[in-house]
């Protein structure tokens, strides 16, 4: 007997958004936190915009510390011309999508300009933080939380 063939269900995939706003020569850097991946593309066109997922900086991130985390690199180095930056980030909570963002401006600098790449490793914005989350074990709570103990 034949093996049956059985209908499989297609799931309608979402459009990807096509945001890059920036034309022409532009560099790009990936920057990876925990689950957050952001790919940061730097030009010259569009100069001091900075846009998240089609959002500006201020819309995405609306705590001043995670601006400050993700603008960070633009701040210690203050390159000479002004960029125009357009980033897609996705996954991870929002404190890891603003290092996410750090990481990759600060890789796609230093395809820019190769100067800026002994003060950006002496401020540690082109190493990855290797930390993520530890798995949760089986017959704990979570990765390390135990059942409580009762006596009776």
């Amino acid at each position: 007997m034949k093996p049956r063939k059985t209908a499989k269900k297609k799931t309608a995939k979402p459009e990807k958004k096509e945001i890059w706003v920036l034309e022409g020569k532009y560099w790009e850097g990936v920057g990876r936190r925990k689950t957050a991946v952001a790919r940061v593309r730097i030009g010259e066109q569009e100069k001091g915009s900075f846009f998240i997922n089609g959002k500006s900086l201020s819309a995405h991130f609306q705590d001043p510390e995670h601006r400050r985390i993700a603008t960070e690199v633009l701040e210690k180095i203050s390159p000479e011309k002004p960029f125009g930056v357009t980033v897609l980030v996705t996954g991870g909570g929002v404190s890891a999508q603003a290092e996410a963002v750090r990481h990759g401006l600060a890789r796609a600098l230093v395809l820019f300009d190769q100067n800026v790449r002994t003060q950006l490793k002496a401020f540690h914005f082109l190493t990855r933080d290797p930390r993520m989350r530890e798995r949760k074990k089986f017959g704990l709570k979570r990765a390390r939380r135990a059942r409580q103990w009762r006596k009776r």
